[in-house]
């Protein structure tokens, strides 16, 4: 794959099947529950339109029409405060390694604060340890518990970051 082919581009709704075979196809690979993570999520199927919601955003990485993964923000659910979630950012194997999780970062948090959040919150397993290890690297921190309520119980490993 070359980089010169990928296109990295707002969700739209012919994305929707494609997107969540991406997410789900990720995490089986990983060995994650099915229940308490994104693999549950009811807005997999329709995650266009979950991301036209106000002060949400969901990019997804293209190489010559295939989805080869993607990431979002929205507000973080059952929180009172000004802080935005990284949510759903998974990457099929031929992504992996190329950069894409920094760039979708950084694309992300520049869209959370033209939202105006203050925070980014994000949730993960423990055993995918490259995107903590990323995530730290781009300045996330440990938090000793959860924030909200996601819904994503299976998910112990909790971080923020001040934007």
């Amino acid at each position: 794959m070359s980089k010169d082919n990928i296109l990295i581009r707002e969700i739209v709704k012919s994305d929707n099947i494609q997107i969540a075979n991406v997410i789900r196809t990720v995490l089986v690979e990983l060995g994650a529950p099915k229940i308490g993570t994104a693999y549950e999520d009811k807005t997999l199927e329709c995650m266009a339109e979950t991301y036209s919601a106000p002060k949400t955003a969901y990019y997804v990485v293209e190489d010559k029409g295939k989805i080869i993964g993607g990431a979002g923000i929205a507000p973080l659910e059952n929180f009172e405060g000004n802080v935005c979630e990284l949510q759903k950012m998974y990457f099929l194997p031929e992504a992996r390694g190329m950069g894409w999780g920094n760039t979708m970062i950084k694309i992300c948090l520049d869209k959370a604060r033209v939202f105006g959040f203050e925070h980014c919150y994000l949730e993960t397993l423990p055993y995918m340890k490259s995107a903590i290890k990323l995530y730290n690297k781009e300045g996330f921190k440990s938090l000793k518990e959860p924030l909200g309520n996601t819904g994503h119980h299976s998910c112990n490993v909790w971080m923020i970051k001040k934007i």
